[in-house]
């Protein structure tokens, strides 16, 4: 075992000491020493109840013969983060995350890590860790958070930020505001829809990474802590077996990522972590695959922010291995592959049919033939750009619209707030992106105000930033290069015309090649925005968004 460098010899004998200290026993020497990363926290409301998830694991690690160890992992809710200077701090939290977790397992040899994380940044953060060790892992997230409730509507936490634009308009009053924010997130969890946190937790059940309804078992079900108490217990047969992360996480893995991604209609903020992950098993994820992909995969759910439905009722349709199995009926999906289960994907799915037809389609009755995001590129994004097109509204699929410039998103928001947006203007947010913000921060409050202020149907937002998964309309984010590298969203000058065509997969603007070379010779690096601290750091390492924001 690998934690006999310091449990067994004689020159282990001060690491013995130490471990005498925390209580063990001279029986639990002889046990795997099994490292539990809890999130837990008291500020984000997908981890507050991951203490009991963490006492679950460790009473299963413990049920099975092993030893369990927990220690912390940082997360930043991005909700709480959202519309001001904490934005910043959240993506960048994916690499503290995952080299802290590095520093942690190398320091103390643990013989398997079990990854208890929920909301954003510390799924895809642990589970670059666990590429990057290669030791036996395996996660059991916190859950997702029940549906709000607002007089007889279903709401969630997006709800919440177009009602504010609403307001702001006239629309309604204080009190709807007040009844809406006190009713969308009724319980702990990850926000209720296909937001970024659960598409991450779905999707690390698509990978192998974690137990069959890991996604979609809401926070606040009792199934949720069986299930934390069979991850503890497997974690243990994964080291007996010596099964690692990389012996999981192929590319054909990812392949299958991408291509439930697309069924799904997950976060655009997938398009960022799956490259990242892939990056720390050595495998390139190039994003013209989600094309690729989406084209001959159709969009089978519906969750909000898309539609009317949310994660609770995904479970309750069959959940993620009714999704695959629908999905590997016409052979999209690679069956073959090993998973945490010590189980192929063919037998964990096998049988696990749809049990609502309306939350999850049948493959042929979808919601669209082609999967629920796009990548486009043209001159204004030459390495790409992505939207969340089961989210956009028919008749943007195809906009042209004259340019409405920003250089920061509270310029944006403010515009928009003060009625200075017209139906077919296309707003562009620029200096936002990894090295620019830096830190890539979410554009929901422009989002929301777009289509709080009844304008969805008629205006398109672009940046080089990001988007909450709470987002919908025509947003369009990760433009790569981004402006801070001089790409050509800085160049784009107030009424210039862009063109959007999502289903051809292009993005446009008509401005002549040799004016965007004389704008170019013009165009002189911002001035940084960070001046100390970590964003300084990460802001000079940090690479474009088409590459997953990676650090160098």
């Amino acid at each position: 075992m690998r934690s006999d460098r310091i449990k067994k010899g004689m020159e282990a004998a001060p690491q013995r000491a130490l471990l005498y200290a925390l209580g063990l026993t001279e029986e639990e020497m002889e046990r795997p020493l099994i490292g539990i990363v809890s999130s837990w926290n008291e500020i984000v409301p997908g981890h507050m109840n991951l203490d009991k998830i963490v006492e679950a694991v460790k009473q299963g690690v413990a049920m099975a013969g092993g030893v369990p160890v927990v220690f912390p992992a940082i997360a930043v809710c991005d909700g709480i983060a959202m519309g001001h200077e904490g934005m910043k701090y959240s993506l960048v939290t994916r690499e503290l995350i995952a080299d802290s977790t590095e520093a942690m397992a190398m320091a103390h040899p643990f013989d398997g890590l079990v990854m208890i994380p929920n909301c954003d940044k510390n799924v895809p953060g642990l589970l670059m860790a666990a590429a990057r060790l290669n030791l036996p892992s395996i996660f059991v997230s916190g859950g997702p958070m029940l549906a709000g409730r607002n007089g007889g509507e279903r709401i969630s936490y997006s709800d919440v930020s177009e009602v504010v634009s609403r307001y702001i308009s006239g629309e309604v009053k204080e009190k709807e505001v007040k009844d809406c924010e006190r009713n969308a997130c009724p319980t702990c969890g990850s926000c209720s829809g296909m937001f970024t946190a659960n598409s991450m937790n779905c999707l690390t059940e698509v990978l192998g990474m974690a137990m069959p309804g890991n996604g979609t078992i809401p926070a606040v079900h009792s199934e949720r802590l069986r299930l934390a108490k069979r991850t503890g217990m497997q974690i243990l047969k994964l080291v007996a077996q010596d099964i690692k992360p990389r012996d999981i996480m192929t590319r054909e893995a990812f392949l299958n990522a991408l291509t439930i991604d697309m069924a799904l209609g997950c976060s655009t903020n997938s398009m960022l972590h799956l490259p990242a992950i892939a990056h720390e098993c050595d495998i390139t994820l190039d994003l013209d695959l989600a094309n690729e992909i989406s084209e001959k995969t159709p969009n089978l759910c519906h969750l909000a922010p898309a539609g009317p439905h949310y994660v609770e009722d995904l479970n309750r349709a069959g959940g993620i291995r009714a999704v695959m199995h629908e999905i590997s009926k016409p052979g999209l999906l690679h069956t073959n592959l090993m998973t945490c289960t010590g189980r192929t994907i063919a037998e964990n799915i096998k049988d696990c049919e749809i049990k609502d037809p309306e939350v999850i389609r049948p493959f042929q009755n979808p919601y669209s033939p082609t999967g629920g995001i796009a990548v486009l590129k043209g001159n204004l994004a030459p390495d790409g750009c992505v939207v969340k097109r089961s989210a956009v509204s028919p008749e943007m699929m195809k906009h042209t619209g004259r340019a409405r410039v920003f250089n920061s998103e509270e310029e944006a928001l403010q515009s928009i707030y003060q009625g200075l947006i017209r139906p077919g203007d296309i707003i562009v947010i620029r200096y936002e992106g990894p090295k620019g913000g830096p830190g890539m921060r979410e554009m929901l409050n422009p989002t929301s105000a777009i289509m709080g202020s009844g304008l969805g149907s008629s205006v398109a937002l672009i940046t080089d930033g990001r988007f909450s998964g709470a987002t919908r309309g025509a947003a369009i984010g990760h433009v790569s290069p981004e402006a801070a590298l001089g790409g050509p969203i800085a160049l784009i000058e107030e009424n210039d015309q862009i063109e959007i065509d999502i289903p051809t997969h292009t993005i446009h603007l008509a401005v002549p090649d040799q004016i965007l070379k004389d704008r170019k010779t013009r165009w002189t690096p911002p001035t940084p925005k960070a001046k100390v601290g970590y964003l300084t750091r990460y802001a000079k390492s940090v690479t474009s968004a088409n590459t997953g924001a990676i650090l160098q």
